[in-house]
């Protein structure tokens, strides 16, 4: 069975959402790391599928300022275990705001009875998140206030933060990758 695919011109740039069966399955911004990497199969182009109707209603919704619910849409999160469970703690991020990378670690370490839990794994869970925007990834920044790690471009996280309308007092653009501040 082929995958679906269908195109939406963003603030942020063309967007590419896919559908398989009766779920949204990927959501990407052109140009982002990991696009569409999941896609197995052939790809056909359609405006009219119902799951890509909605995905477009969706992100047509967020990006005029109201703040559409992910759980509205029929998703399919294609990964393991670990980044399925990543991706389950970004959905609950609340609009307008943002987390770290060790927050989400220490969240998973106590969902699994663990002591702890690598940032650094969480992180690279949530750099392939397959539903980019929908999946909030863009609202987990760096301990130190770093809006750092964001597939589709720093600059993008920062503009769907500010879209958001979230607190970035005290965060920063990075210089470079290999740059902190204290």
């Amino acid at each position: 069975m082929p995958y679906f695919i269908s195109h939406y011109a963003s603030p942020v740039g063309d967007i590419t959402l896919c559908a398989r069966d009766n779920a949204l399955i990927g959501l990407w911004i052109e140009g982002q790391s990991h696009f569409m990497e999941t896609i197995e199969d052939e790809t056909a182009e359609t405006s009219d599928h119902p799951v890509l109707m909605a995905g477009r209603e969706w992100l047509e919704a967020y990006f005029t300022g109201r703040c559409p619910s992910p759980l509205t849409l029929p998703l399919s999160l294609e990964g393991s275990p670990f980044r399925q469970a990543v991706w389950q703690l970004l959905l609950t991020i609340p609009y307008g705001a943002w987390t770290t990378y060790g927050q989400l670690a220490r969240r998973l370490a106590a969902q699994s009875g663990k002591k702890t839990m690598s940032a650094q794994a969480v992180g690279g869970a949530v750099g392939h998140n397959p539903l980019s925007i929908i999946i909030p990834c863009h609202r987990v920044i760096g301990s130190n206030g770093s809006l750092t790690g964001y597939a589709g471009g720093l600059h993008i996280k920062q503009w769907l933060l500010e879209h958001e309308g979230a607190d970035l007092s005290g965060c920063f653009m990075p210089t470079n990758r290999f740059s902190c501040r204290k």
